[in-house]
């Protein structure tokens, strides 16, 4: 089983995570010829991303090598996939066919769960109410 792009060589994967992961490395296997992914982008929590946001600069880029047994990865830049809770992945280009085939996608790291904030209701006071303040005497 495999995921194939349609009309042209561009592939763009939207991961989303159930917590914070700090992301180590990538695996991508693919087909020993010209539809193996030569080029990988990584962006972070960017959800929802299009194929008309890949124009704007990826947190790091990779040059592929043809892999088909899954076996090299990509150590990411971990300062940069520190707390990353949706990964995109935009493959541009391949090596040379007409449509670029992807069999495997494996990432390498830490997951710790998502610490959201609630909303907290606060009351402050612009001017101070002397009622609101009596001293004992």
């Amino acid at each position: 089983q495999f995921v194939e792009s349609d009309d042209d060589e561009e592939l763009l994967f939207n991961i989303p995570f159930t917590g914070s992961v700090k992301l180590k490395g990538v695996l991508v296997m693919g087909e020993d010829d010209g539809t193996h992914p030569a080029e990988m982008r990584l962006f972070r929590n960017i959800p929802h991303m299009s194929f008309d946001d890949t124009a704007r600069e990826a947190e790091q880029t990779f040059s592929l090598n043809k892999d088909p047994l899954g076996e090299l990865e990509y150590p990411t830049k971990i300062a940069r996939f520190s707390n990353v809770y949706h990964l995109s992945m935009h493959f541009p280009k391949n090596f040379g066919a007409e449509t670029t085939k992807i069999f495997y996608i494996g990432l390498k790291g830490e997951w710790t769960e998502a610490h959201r904030h609630e909303v907290t209701i606060c009351s402050y006071e612009a001017s101070p109410n002397p009622a609101d303040h009596r001293l004992r005497q």
